[in-house]
């Protein structure tokens, strides 16, 4: 039996050893933000933090995980309130959004080191594929979540406010954000 944290929580898997975390993580814990992506390692739709370093789930077995924390999309904030998910909102990053978690955990890392990153320091983290080329505005939103966690944007006072408050229901967003609504 495989035991380590995952988002705060104790887990003992009772599967083989060599089961890559990312199956784990998806089937066994139903915590399917973390996506499938190459199944290589090159993609990194598959990234969660394990003790604070961006690691890609399908080269990770759960033996190796025994005794870490891990932590995925999921309990980055339930609410949409973290930095990254705010100013990934209203730099309307996203497009297929498949990529997203992935690069979301990446980037948390990264801003845990330093809020106030550059280029170079962004390229280097987020080496995960965008098939949807979304870069200079991932770029931009990373350092606006830095800018955020500095408190130079004015989500240090409450909500972006292009992007869903957090705390409310989908449906409730689409009411908040007119940029959500259908013609």
């Amino acid at each position: 039996m495989t035991r380590f944290t995952v988002n705060d929580r104790p887990v003992q898997y009772r599967m083989d050893p060599e089961t890559p975390l990312l199956w784990a993580l998806r089937d066994a814990s139903n915590l399917t933000g973390t996506k499938y992506g190459c199944g290589t390692g090159d993609c990194g739709a598959c990234t969660v933090d394990i003790d604070g370093e961006a690691v890609r789930s399908c080269q990770v077995t759960i033996g190796k995980t025994e005794g870490r924390f891990v932590t995925t999309i999921e309990a980055l904030s339930p609410d949409r309130g973290h930095p990254l998910q705010q100013a990934f909102a209203a730099e309307n990053v996203s497009q297929c959004g498949y990529c997203m978690s992935g690069i979301i955990m990446a980037a948390s890392v990264l801003l845990r080191r330093t809020n106030d990153p550059t280029d170079a320091e962004i390229d280097a983290a987020i080496t995960n594929i965008c098939r949807c080329g979304v870069y200079p505005r991932l770029r931009g939103a990373i350092k606006r979540a830095g800018r955020i966690m500095r408190d130079e944007d004015q989500a240090g006072d409450g909500p972006i406010q292009a992007a869903p408050p957090p705390g409310i229901t989908p449906d409730e967003a689409v009411r908040a954000v007119p940029a959500l609504r259908k013609p």
